[in-house]
């Protein structure tokens, strides 16, 4: 398969799968290779499978039960359609975590005491939401543009909000999503958020940047974790991030 600039790598991972799908005969209810397997058979990063499960999914190739694996679905297909306008969540998680501990870094040398103030409501806002059981991140998503917004820097604002709306509208966000059924995690993100505070509130310009930089691991290990359908003893570290923390 001739590789496509405008193809991210999970697509081509997807189609090579779904390729496989049809070559090698595989019947409706079938059981397909765990993420594990085909990890390690491909030499590729779980995260990246994942993601391009996550396509097959959308896709009607694949039928993904929770603790149970990956099974052929019925029907037939030719190619895969997915939007180019779609990310994976993995692919978000990474340039978030690249882009948003440098700003947390950065803004723990320009925050004001009013911006201090406006994330401690926040974080308040957060705390209610999670203990009321809402499952909407309208005030995690707040908290972290209230962030950028404290370096005064209106183009890492822009950034952080793009990256936020790309992730409202993928559909592989949202079916990442459909298989997380514990929301537990969402008190130790907000943990994160505290710690987080704390460093921009002593203005500790590492601190924070280290802060920032756990906590959207911790996004990425809680997903790849609560999403596994077929390994649960699936060890989370072997995607390793682009830019090991120091």
């Amino acid at each position: 398969m001739t590789s496509d600039v405008s193809k991210r790598r999970y697509q081509e991972i997807a189609e090579l799968l779904a390729r496989r799908i049809t070559e090698e005969g595989y019947k409706p209810g079938d059981k397909f290779p765990t993420e594990r397997q085909i990890s390690l058979e491909m030499g590729i990063s779980r995260s990246l499978v994942r993601e391009a499960y996550i396509v097959l999914e959308i896709e009607g190739y694949l039928d993904v039960r929770k603790g149970s694996g990956s099974y052929v679905a019925a029907g037939e297909k030719i190619s895969l359609n997915v939007p180019k306008a779609d990310f994976g969540p993995f692919e978000l998680l990474q340039a978030r975590q690249l882009l948003e501990s440098s700003i947390a870094g950065f803004a723990a040398t320009t925050i004001t005491k009013n911006d201090i103030l406006k994330l401690r409501e926040t974080l308040e806002l957060e705390r209610k939401a999670i203990e009321l059981g809402e499952e909407d991140y309208l005030a995690d998503r707040q908290f972290h543009l209230q962030i950028a917004e404290a370096t005064q820097n209106s183009v890492l604002v822009a950034q952080v909000e793009d990256l936020w709306t790309k992730r409202e509208e993928s559909s592989m966000w949202a079916r990442l999503h459909d298989r997380i059924f514990d929301l537990s995690y969402r008190e130790k993100w907000l943990d994160d958020h505290a710690a987080i505070l704390e460093a921009l509130r002593h203005r500790n310009s590492e601190t924070a940047r280290q802060a920032m930089w756990h906590h959207l691991e911790n996004v990425r290990q809680t997903l790849l974790e609560l999403s596994d359908v077929g390994d649960p003893e699936f060890d989370g570290y072997l995607y390793t991030p682009a830019v090991a923390s120091p």
